[in-house]
């Protein structure tokens, strides 16, 4: 039986053949500038603090509608429970206690982000999604339909027929995009290569049609083959509406991160290419400053960066990102003694990102999760 049918009997579809890539000439070298603010104290905040005992893990963080309110998650240990929660009143400046959450929190693991996901009906949940619990590796869901005040716990997604649950043998959804005016959401991550078994990875999309509650079975969009290892997408919608693109971290290091575009809502992707080193990151997050260029933020991988190893920052356009360009600068954010984790990335109304990640802040310190803030107008001035 060929792999294609045993994918198909599996309800994971494929939709992107392997490529040939010998004629991609991936841009290795750095040549703009890198401001480095990772030692400005008073832009830093430290949400949760590393111990001996805890290492704190996996931050990802979430602004609401009203421009302040802001909640932290994260896990303790690498991809560890996925119970600690903290809310923001004031865009991040300062942080409550630990909130209650459900008991079975501390059951279930593994990177969870935040989503406040909106229904055809416009409902909106606050939603957050792990990989690993109780009945093995599957996407589990836990949401709040009051903004964070009260959660439930978390239970396997179901597939829309009620039937079945969604399997996820990596990561939970790393980036969800609303399609189609709202009527669908498009949900990314990484999964293994069906029935092969080892650690491959190739990236895959569901679909939502009832505001992130039930998703279909897996589409596979990009599967590149050996050797590479593409993985936790972060989806960006171009200035115009027209246009999705995909950018991936690429954990087989003699290569740069990916990127893809599609022109049709996700439905298909055109070929994918190596994006520039100066953003060539894991777990890239991104989002628009006020002036219409984009920030994206992740742990620098790049070979000849200045700020390898580090949380850094990078600024430019879309149509960089799209054309294969550097790009305006970067920023190392944060600088960490051993490496960082996984980031989340927030814009106040007034301009300001709020940029989180986990870091060993402080040398001999275990990782605690930390927020640095800046505005791209006195980075620019810094450039000058």
């Amino acid at each position: 039986m060929n792999w294609i049918l045993l994918v198909l009997l599996a309800g994971v579809l494929p939709a992107f053949a392997q490529k040939s890539h010998e004629s991609l000439d991936p841009k290795r070298n750095i040549t703009v500038p890198t401001l480095d603010i990772s030692g400005e104290k008073f832009r830093q905040v430290v949400i949760a603090q590393g111990t001996k005992q805890e290492r704190q893990g996996h931050p990802h963080t979430i602004l609401l509608p009203d421009g302040k309110t802001m909640y932290a998650i994260w896990t303790i240990g690498h991809g560890g429970p996925a119970d600690h929660l903290k809310k923001s009143e004031d865009g991040g400046l300062t942080w409550s206690d630990l909130l209650e959450v459900p008991e079975n929190w501390k059951y279930h693991a593994n990177c969870p982000p935040l989503y406040l996901l909106k229904d055809p009906e416009g409902n909106s949940r606050l939603t957050t999604f792990v990989n690993r619990g109780p009945e093995g590796l599957k996407m589990y869901r836990a949401f709040s339909a009051d903004n964070g005040d009260l959660w439930s716990p978390f239970r396997p997604v179901m597939l829309p027929n009620l039937r079945d649950t969604l399997r996820a043998d990596v990561m939970p959804f790393t980036a969800i995009i609303p399609v189609e005016g709202g009527k669908k959401l498009l949900g990314f991550t990484n999964i293994r290569r069906p029935y092969e078994g080892g650690k491959t990875n190739i990236i895959a999309r569901s679909i939502s049609e009832d505001g992130g509650i039930t998703w279909s079975h897996w589409r596979i969009i990009l599967d590149l083959g050996d050797p590479h290892i593409p993985c936790e997408p972060e989806v960006i919608r171009s200035p115009d509406g027209k246009q999705l693109l995909l950018i991936m971290r690429e954990n087989n290091r003699s290569f740069n991160s990916w990127i893809m575009l599609s022109d049709n809502e996700g439905k298909t992707w055109k070929e994918p290419f190596q994006a520039h080193a100066s953003v060539t990151m894991d777990r890239h997050q991104a989002r628009y400053a006020n002036d219409g260029r984009l920030v994206i933020v992740g742990r620098d991988v790049a070979e000849n960066s200045p700020s390898k190893g580090h949380f850094a920052a990078w600024v430019g356009t879309f149509d960089d990102l799209a054309n294969g360009r550097e790009g305006q600068y970067r920023i190392k954010l944060l600088h960490t003694y051993k490496t960082t984790e996984y980031p989340g990335l927030n814009k106040l109304p007034d301009g300001t990102f709020v940029a989180t990640n986990s870091v060993a802040y402080r040398d001999g310190e275990n990782y605690s999760i930390v927020s640095t803030r800046f505005r791209l107008d006195e980075m620019d001035r810094k450039l000058k």
